[in-house]
């Protein structure tokens, strides 16, 4: 018969961790204890553990940054490596990808050079209305690793984090907000950036291409370079040449290429200076800011009186208005607002960025806006070449030789058409039209243009011949006038003469 074990001895067995919180848990129910037990529990608790607890929160405390990005990390870290040994999961799809997250309140173990280590997911409620839960990722370790821990293992963490949140990036492409944005609103919206253009199907002549992707590469590698130099991590691109040339696609393709976000600034929609400067606070690293037509969308012409004109303007329009009046309205966009935007002091406020303008027109540009340090290379998008053709007709047709390619080769050195016109032409029309219809819509187009062209040499020399028999018969009659008064001075003063000696006949 087994012996009766007393209550005693089970507790006696007891370790005393244990049995400290066994008699805790009575303590507390009881009201005349419950605030002596829970102020002073977490402190001998304390000093009888040997973990550490680190805790991420969410949030920054710092407004301007938002979420924490270490918090962020550590998520995706946990999701990509926690989510093995973990029962509680959350699970969603992130760039095409599927996702895993740990739960709430969910705990998972990790191990780092064979110090383990246990991770779970806080969650705060606040006892205010209205208010959201907090969260943060608690973190416990021993702590004798406490320098292993906080220091390889948690930059071991954020570097695993930062590579699984690449992988699953969806990047965006994001545009500013109109005038009439309210203050509360968010200065950009954006939505998914999908397009397909690359350095492959992009029409060009391949040497630039190449060249433009080392650029790329290299800029993209040169974080401690710029850091050296003391210079901003930043890169301007100009981008010119007549419409049609693929300036819009380039960009495109730069994004996919580096795999960065694009901000498609619209400057008309811009209401001030001050506005600009924070539209560009809020665009992240790893990213362009493209504005096109930069041309068209500001007077940013050779006249640098401009701003010091339209500021002496608003002046006195302020100083005029009545004391009643309270709003201002919009002074629009300097060009020292803009050259500020490019290279002043709030462009240094995160690196990896690529700054484009693209335009037809680059001889309206003022000259301070496109130098090197703010547009540091100029590229130049002409019209279509042979090899762009190539890349076109392999992209639409699936050709890479065809009988035909020496007429066109041979009527694209002397016709003047761009990459989008040459792309229309080569795009069947009709369900049953084949490859030979579509180069032979090419040449027949190609030949109207040159044709064109030429007829438009030649009136163009005839108006310079006419200009030119207008301009010398002008002369002519210039010269034939000034002749004139020459010869009627001329023959005043003979008058004057004649009239003067006969007079000094008459008095002799």
């Amino acid at each position: 018969m087994r012996k009766k074990t007393s209550t005693l001895s089970i507790y006696t067995k007891i370790r005393p961790l244990e049995l400290l919180f066994f008699v805790c848990s009575i303590l507390k129910n009881y009201a005349p204890f419950r605030k002596f037990v829970l102020r002073y529990t977490h402190q001998l608790i304390k000093l009888i553990s040997p973990y550490i607890h680190l805790y991420i929160d969410e949030y920054s405390n710092d407004n301007w940054l938002g979420s924490n990005e270490i918090y962020c990390n550590v998520r995706a870290y946990l999701g990509e490596h926690g989510s093995k040994t973990s029962r509680n999961l959350r699970v969603n799809t992130l760039g095409g990808n599927r996702v895993f997250q740990i739960a709430d309140e969910e705990e998972v173990t990790d191990t780092f050079r064979g110090v383990t280590v246990w991770w779970a997911l806080r969650v705060t409620v606040l006892p205010v209305k209205d208010s959201y839960p907090t969260k943060a990722y608690k973190l416990v370790f021993h702590r004798k690793y406490r320098e292993l821990i906080s220091g390889e293992y948690l930059d071991h963490v954020i570097s695993e984090g930062k590579m699984v949140l690449e992988k699953n990036r969806i990047r965006k492409i994001y545009v500013n907000k109109g005038l009439d944005s309210k203050p509360t609103t968010k200065l950009w919206t954006s939505v998914d950036f999908r397009h397909p253009a690359n350095f492959d199907n992009l029409a060009m002549d391949p040497e630039k291409k190449r060249e433009i992707v080392e650029d790329l590469l290299k800029f993209s590698k040169s974080k401690d370079f710029y850091a050296r130099v003391g210079k901003a991590w930043k890169r301007g691109y100009l981008l010119y040449g007549p419409p049609g040339t693929g300036k819009s696609t380039m960009i495109a393709a730069m994004a996919n290429l580096l795999g960065y976000d694009v901000y498609d600034l619209e400057l008309t929609a811009v209401s001030s200076n001050e506005q600009l400067r924070k539209l560009l606070i809020n665009t992240k690293r790893r990213s362009i800011i493209a504005i096109e037509d930069i041309d068209c969308s500001l007077a940013i012409t050779k006249n640098r009186n401009i701003d010091s004109d339209s500021s002496s303007k608003d002046e006195k329009d302020s100083k005029g208005s009545s004391a009643n009046t309270t709003e201002k309205k919009p002074t629009g966009v300097t060009l020292s607002g803009l050259l500020n935007f490019i290279d002043g002091i709030w462009s240094s406020s995160e690196g990896e960025r690529i700054i484009i303008f693209t335009t037809n027109a680059m001889h309206k540009l003022d000259p301070a806006l496109i130098r090197a340090g703010r547009m540091d290379k100029h590229i130049e998008m002409g019209y279509c070449c042979f090899e762009g053709f190539k890349v076109l007709a392999k992209n639409y047709l699936l050709l890479e030789t065809h009988p035909k390619f020496d007429a066109i080769k041979s009527l694209l050195a002397v016709t003047k058409m761009s990459p989008a016109d040459v792309a229309e032409h080569l795009i069947p029309k009709l369900p049953n039209e084949d490859d030979e219809k579509g180069l032979d819509n090419l040449i027949r187009a190609l030949e109207k243009a040159q044709a064109d062209q030429a007829a438009k040499e030649k009136a163009s020399e005839l108006k310079l011949k006419k200009v030119k028999t207008v301009e010398v018969e002008e002369a002519a009659k210039v010269d034939e006038h000034e002749e004139q008064e020459v010869n009627i001075i001329k023959d005043d003063e003979d008058a004057e003469e004649d009239a003067y000696e006969d007079a000094n006949e008459t008095t002799s």
